[in-house]
């Protein structure tokens, strides 16, 4: 597949990286930044043209006119709206995806950007961020949560501890325990090895567990892997930027949620927007101003600023004040593996949280959501089945049936918004959602081969 990025900044430089890795796609990045350009040249197998990413001119060098997608992530919600209407109307790209930051156009209904500016999909790293830093606030004590089926039903990764019920014990004693829980585990991580688990398979302290269940039973399941979490209660943020000011106003109904900013400005802006948040003007870094504002008792603690650096710094010093739980936003894929699962207890990439709605874009097959699991290196799909007996390899057959290659397990169905906890003998039907965990992205064209519709459908 031929694609182009424009935008070689933090999000523009992961997306190419995790595109370039999938198999047969020609990659060219577009940016006005020389250095940024001769970097990724440096690091990848792709092709940069500098220019503006809005010019029909640099588009047309970029090879606009037999470009199968163009993904548009510039800084400017109005050069990513531009390129786009240019892309449909010049050149008839025939997917368009825009970066947006702005609440004003998110806010806008989908067919108003198609209709005006040639956009197929949004997609808002700040919000995708946001709306992770929610669902691990609502489940203390997950490294990661997942929505499918509209929320109905989530995949969430827990680490085992010393103490849980099922730590120590197999598998199927979760159903011995909780006989009327539904709960599936496709992929265990040991020591940083996938595994794909049996019945008999024992789980041990240290253990990252990937587990998908309806969204009420999560507490419950939880509860059988780690010690009890206290509810949060209490929430500090570390930047009043786009996300920090995002999360307060998602979070201050249902929590205490104090918010630190360096800027007196942006601090007087965020007093007027936010009702219930307390507002501070400070440094993260500040022990002082952290010991006066109890840092001990706050349950969880997010440095969401723009630098890295300070955004590690203030969370590490959180950690070590006495915060229960700490979350750092960090944009160097470098850092993100080096801080993540020590005294910081999560590092979020917004770069990777912008990646599966492109990778559900490039995939064959007919894909309703791909996310990227562990830093990209495993994913959970959500394929759309179709075709029948004679056209499908899938479709009228059990689930114990299917020749699926190793180390890629179904978890679950959506069947008429229904949601169905994968066994053995669960039947596949043709228009099902399957949610497919992948342990190891190298299996990809095997899983995409195994459910495509074969020639006689069409």
């Amino acid at each position: 597949m031929k694609i182009i990025i424009l935008g070689a900044g933090q999000v523009g430089a992961n997306l190419a990286e995790s595109l370039v890795a999938e198999n047969n796609n020609d990659i060219t990045v577009v940016d006005l930044d020389d250095s940024r350009l001769a970097l990724l040249q440096d690091r990848f197998d792709l092709r940069t043209v500098r220019g503006h990413a809005a010019h029909p001119s640099v588009l047309k060098q970029a090879g606009a006119e037999d470009a199968d997608l163009l993904v548009a992530v510039t800084q400017s919600d109005e050069i990513n709206l531009v390129a786009c209407r240019i892309a449909s109307s010049l050149f008839n790209v025939p997917t368009r995806i825009a970066r947006i930051r702005s609440h004003d156009f998110l806010g806008q209904e989908a067919d108003f950007l198609l209709e005006h500016f040639g956009v197929n999909e949004v997609i808002s790293p700040e919000q995708e961020v946001t709306d992770t830093l929610r669902r691990l606030i609502e489940h203390p004590g997950s490294l990661q949560v997942l929505d499918f089926a509209e929320g109905k039903v989530r995949l969430v990764a827990v680490r085992a501890y010393h103490g849980g019920p099922l730590v120590g014990h197999e598998l199927q004693d979760i159903k011995r325990h909780m006989p009327s829980l539904e709960c599936r585990i496709p992929a265990i991580y040991r020591r940083d090895r996938g595994i794909v688990p049996k019945g008999v398979t024992v789980i041990e302290p240290g253990d990252e567990v990937f587990f998908l269940a309806r969204r009420h039973d999560i507490p419950s399941v939880m509860r059988e892997l780690r010690r009890s979490e206290r509810p949060v209660k209490r929430v500090m943020i570390a930047g009043g930027g786009n996300i920090g000011r995002r999360l307060a106003a998602g979070l201050e109904h249902n929590y205490e949620v104090k918010l630190i900013d360096h800027n007196k400005a942006t601090c007087t802006l965020l007093a007027e927007q936010l009702h219930r948040t307390l507002v501070l003007q400070g440094e993260a870094t500040d022990e002082e101003l952290l010991e006066q504002e109890n840092i001990q008792s706050i349950d969880v603690f997010c440095a969401l600023t723009n630098d890295d650096e300070d955004n590690i710094m203030s969370a590490l010093l959180a950690k070590r004040m006495g915060a229960q739980r700490v979350i750092a936003l960090i944009n160097r894929s470098a850092y993100v593996n080096l801080v993540q699962g020590g005294e910081i207890d999560i590092a979020i990439s917004p770069a990777q949280a912008t990646v599966g709605p492109l990778l559900s874009k490039i995939r064959r097959g007919d894909m309703a959501a791909v996310h990227s699991l562990r830093r990209g290196g495993a994913e959970v799909l959500e394929i759309i089945i179709h075709g029948d007996l004679k056209t499908s390899k899938v479709v009228g057959r059990h689930i114990g049936d299917v020749a699926l290659p190793e180390g890629a397990t179904i978890a679950a169905i959506i069947r008429n918004e229904d949601v169905v906890i994968a066994h053995h003998d669960t039947l596949i039907e043709a228009e099902d959602h399957l949610i497919l965990f992948v342990l190891n992205k190298r299996i990809i064209p095997k899983v995409e081969k195994l459910f495509q519709v074969g020639f006689g459908f069409f």
